[in-house]
């Protein structure tokens, strides 16, 4: 390969990698698709949260701050913001979650609890708010 030819290469793929076209925006949602699972009981229950507010199941707290679907070019994903607290002992309110989870890889980032399992399956856009 002749040095001019790798200078090209070199431009066309930093080019291509480092397009703003060629990656969409994600799109912000207003509503989450959750489930949870009692691990005792072994029932799964799902819900169906807006953005921006506050949530009781059981003795968690689950408040929604954002979330992020990406294009319908790309690669299904979803990503939300949240911040998951355990009411065990009344008045109490202990943080056991905070951060991004993303839909397609719920190891990657986990909620730890001995009695929930908290997954996100999507990332709705409401067009009715």
């Amino acid at each position: 390969m002749r040095p001019g030819n790798l200078k090209l290469y070199i431009l066309f793929f930093s080019i291509i990698f480092f397009s703003n076209e060629i990656f969409s925006a994600p799109i912000e949602g207003n509503k989450v698709s959750l489930k949870i699972l009692d691990k005792i009981t072994s029932h799964i229950e799902y819900l169906d949260l807006n953005v921006n507010k506050d949530y009781i199941f059981g003795t968690l707290q689950i408040n929604i701050y954002t979330c992020y679907k990406s294009s319908p070019e790309d690669v299904p994903e979803n990503y939300v913001l949240l911040r998951i607290l355990d009411n065990l002992i009344i008045g109490d309110n202990k943080n056991i979650y905070q951060g991004w989870m993303i839909s397609s890889s719920p190891s990657a980032t986990p909620l730890e609890h001995p009695i929930y399992d908290v997954w996100i399956s999507d990332c709705k856009i409401d067009n009715d708010s």
